[in-house]
């Protein structure tokens, strides 16, 4: 049986999302320390209400992390689109006048040089 090798393209996906993976880990880490550092700041709680102080917390984290994350994709996005849309236009105007430096170089030969 013949092994599969992902292209190039599948394996970039794959690594971005197990990228994507880690960085979601260590956020909703982070998320439930801040929310532990948070509890231990509320002595009198019990330890169920400690819990789910805790759980709230993380929760109210992510939440806000994951809006965070859309947010920042719409605008990378948007700031890709605009790029993309200057460099078409700057590529298109340095054509133009590519092609205008050469004709303006072949009348200058022609008239220099003659036929």
């Amino acid at each position: 049986m013949a092994a599969h090798h992902p292209d190039g393209a599948h394996l970039e996906e794959g690594l971005h999302h197990l990228e994507g993976f880690l960085v979601w880990q260590a956020e909703a880490k982070q998320a439930r320390s801040a929310a532990q550092r948070f509890s231990d700041r509320l002595p009198w709680l019990t330890t169920a209400q400690r819990e789910e102080v805790i759980r709230v917390y993380t929760a109210d984290r992510m939440e806000t992390s994951r809006a965070t994350i859309r947010r920042l994709a719409e605008r990378s996005n948007a700031m890709r689109q605009e790029y993309t849309a200057r460099y078409s236009t700057l590529r298109a105007r340095l054509f133009g006048w590519s092609l205008a430096a050469t004709a303006v170089a072949i009348l200058i030969q022609e008239l220099l040089v003659g036929p």
